[in-house]
């Protein structure tokens, strides 16, 4: 018995509607990512969020919002339901007192990649796709190569020969071919695409394929549930491919659709990058809807050295939609939050999470977070995965 309400996919931008039941990529006439419909109406009627929030913990207990029709092909390690944290220590310090840290180096394969691939490889489990492919800065690589191993699947990962060591060990010891290129993920995502025409992968790259984002946007569910279904003022987030920040956005247009939202005063979302790749920034503050190309990209934090997303336009229009903002740090910034973090609060964030604090330093200095909000920051995984 079919347990989702996923109804059909619809075009970002030219809106134009494609089925779920076939697998699906990018839309055919306009090239721009699909996002998920639900039947959001019948689903209001049928759904209950306090009988959601009672049921066994995970990503899963959600499943009649996420794009899986039968269980039976749900691929999971447990992912999702992971801690916010109230950070007091640095709070304290910053005059922040209502700090929180949604800590996804809990999630299996210590990243938050593991939401959307156990979503994505789900679907596709129950699409009948065998072969994933997927280019990766490192940890969506390490995930696919879990998830493709737990379903019987087999995966190919495309990752940048200097992509932090415990990437390639984990996607190797889950049996996963692994292929390093010279240069970035964008030239990952070039090759990628080469052996998906010619060898019959299917390609998960990010916003190539409608349903990592679906995993991701259970990150929204969760932060209003954390706060009595309310949300909180800020949400800090760091952005490469943007799936989390995009996901989200969608998750909290859904809430308010079920009527399950107290308010519905929805957060400012930041967009944090390294000044090192900052293409987001750098549209934002020019008042593009698109990003350009970002040449020679360089940064310790792996998962923001992404020169363009496939979602700019989804990205920015979210930021702007959300009166938010995109702010860049630097190298020495994210090092210097990642000591500050764990020495106050015990938390060895990934340089990507570290951004998020270094930004709110930022944010506090010229005035753009006030004493009274409530602030969220995203870790997205463990500095262990970088040693």
């Amino acid at each position: 018995m079919a347990m989702s309400y996923l109804t059909s996919l619809t075009c970002s931008s030219c809106e134009r509607e494609y089925p779920a039941t076939i697998p699906q990529t990018v839309c055919q006439l306009c090239q721009a990512p699909l996002l998920a419909n639900y039947a959001l109406e019948s689903a209001r009627r049928h759904l209950n969020r306090d009988a959601l929030s009672q049921k066994p913990h995970g990503m899963w207990r959600w499943a009649e919002l996420l794009p899986v029709g039968d269980p039976k092909y749900i691929v999971s390690l447990g992912e999702g339901d992971t801690p916010l944290l109230h950070l007091p220590a640095i709070g304290r310090e910053i005059n922040l007192p209502k700090l929180y840290l949604k800590d996804e180096s809990r999630n299996p394969t210590g990243t938050f990649k593991a939401r959307g691939l156990a979503a994505a490889v789900s679907k596709a489990n129950e699409l009948g796709i065998s072969k994933l492919i997927i280019p990766t800065a490192g940890n969506a690589g390490g995930a696919l190569a879990a998830y493709a191993a737990r379903a019987g699947l087999q995966a190919c990962i495309v990752m940048p020969r200097d992509t932090p060591r415990a990437n390639l060990a984990e996607c190797r010891i889950a049996g996963a071919e692994v292929i390093t290129v010279e240069g970035l993920i964008s030239d990952a995502a070039q090759l990628a695409s080469e052996k998906s025409r010619q060898e019959g992968w299917f390609d998960l790259s990010t916003f190539k394929e409608p349903y990592r984002v679906e995993g991701k946007k259970v990150m929204g569910y969760e932060l209003a549930e954390s706060f009595g279904w309310e949300l909180p003022e800020v949400i800090i987030y760091p952005t490469g491919g943007g799936t989390g920040l995009v996901g989200m956005w969608k998750a909290f247009a859904e809430l308010e659709a079920l009527g399950w939202l107290e308010k519905t005063n929805l957060p400012r979302l930041v967009s944090v990058q390294a000044t090192g790749c900052a293409p987001v920034v750098q549209a934002f503050s020019k008042g593009a809807d698109r990003c350009e190309f970002w040449q020679d990209a360089r940064t310790i934090a792996s998962g923001l050295r992404v020169p363009k997303s496939y979602a700019d336009r989804l990205i920015l229009r979210c930021i702007r939609e959300s009166q938010g903002i995109a702010i860049a740090v630097s190298d020495e910034e994210m090092l210097s939050a990642q000591r500050w973090l764990a020495s106050r609060e015990g938390v060895f964030a990934a340089p990507e999470g570290a951004a998020t604090l270094a930004a709110l330093s930022q944010l506090i200095r010229n005035g753009w977070i006030t004493p009274d909000e409530r602030v969220v920051l995203f870790n997205t995984g463990s500095g262990l995965k970088y040693i």
